[in-house]
């Protein structure tokens, strides 16, 4: 977003039709966080049909959103010279290599040791409409590592978060799961929500925003298979959730199934074996390999690839090294 007064004039569409408010504007203000578009609407900058309304209002097709997006405010974080690995990058964009254990942008009362910290000591970044998020056009958990795209200026920052809507920015993981799918390829479509039981987790459910992952198993071993997995959509947690919905959560992701309590699930035959490489890992085994995109500048598609860090090789290595 730029960092002065904006109005945008929406419609929504008959696809949609039935969503919250709040969740519908956030496939439209993609940089917007939810909390961003709670407050809009709070401050009565969300217009429906010209008149303000609440977060939980029901969109109809046809009605007419307008919202108001206020000046940014200066931001407050700190520039922090922190090493990174740039696997590309020009006078507009730049693609990082996140290390595990990073979180990507301050919230709530984070605001030092962030992924944005680190690129605000490093180059100029597009502005952020909630102030917290310059550059970030995508994101990904705190354990999981991998490619990132950030954008140095607002027309490019429109321009991937743009392309990101329409699906045109392809995302490819590699994914170590528990287990061994049924199929050698498939896709895990469903709708996405928070779970009304832990709000910090996201849940299968039969509302919420439509989530589509496709998966290609690569190889199987005893207890454990690695995926390529990629990305239609890019929903909080989608991959970990969407493996964990069909019975092959991420391996060493306690949050969603893939942690001590499967082992129990283990055959004898390879529980200890199990329990002694999962001891090995202290995060999920998920990592973001490649990212393929259009230049808005120059209209080339670029692809990025970097390879999994040294703790997920270990894992690879030792799956590899089974007959």
């Amino acid at each position: 977003m730029d960092s002065k007064n904006e109005t945008k004039t929406l419609r929504v569409e008959s696809s949609r039709s039935g969503d919250r408010l709040d969740r519908w504007l956030t496939g439209s203000f993609p940089d917007l966080s939810r909390s961003a578009i709670r407050k809009l609407i709070d401050q009565k900058d969300v217009l429906v049909n010209g008149k303000s309304a609440k977060s939980s209002h029901r969109v109809t097709a046809g009605e007419e959103v307008v919202v108001h997006i206020p000046p940014l405010q200066p931001l407050d974080l700190l520039p922090e010279e922190t090493p990174l690995d740039i696997r590309y990058e020009d006078d507009t964009l730049l693609v990082v290599n996140k290390p595990c254990g990073m979180v990507v942008h301050p919230s709530g009362p984070l605001r030092t040791g962030t992924l944005v910290n680190a690129l605000l000591g490093y180059a100029t970044l597009s502005s952020s409409a909630d102030g917290l998020r310059p550059g970030i056009v995508h994101r990904l958990d705190k354990e999981t590592s991998g490619l990132l795209l950030v954008a140095k200026d607002d027309a490019t920052h429109r321009a991937l978060s743009a392309q990101l809507e329409a699906r045109e920015v392809h995302r490819q993981y590699v994914a170590v799961c528990w287990g061994h799918p049924a199929d050698d390829e498939g896709t895990i479509d469903t709708f996405l929500d928070r779970s009304r039981r832990d709000r910090t987790k996201m849940t299968v459910s039969r509302e919420g925003r439509r989530a589509v992952t496709h998966y290609r198993v690569v190889s199987r071993h005893d207890f454990l298979s690695v995926l390529e997995v990629s990305l239609e959509t890019g929903r909080t947690h989608q991959i970990r959730v969407h493996l964990d919905h069909v019975g092959h959560p991420v391996f060493g992701d306690p949050t969603y199934n893939g942690g001590e309590k499967r082992l129990k699930g283990i055959s004898p035959l390879f529980r200890s074996e199990a329990a002694g490489l999962l001891k090995s890992v202290s995060r999920q085994m998920l990592h973001a390999k490649g990212l393929a995109f259009v230049h808005p500048a120059t209209g080339e598609e670029c692809l990025v690839e970097a390879d999994p860090p040294d703790d997920m090789l270990r894992v690879l290595n030792s799956l590899n090294g089974q007959s």
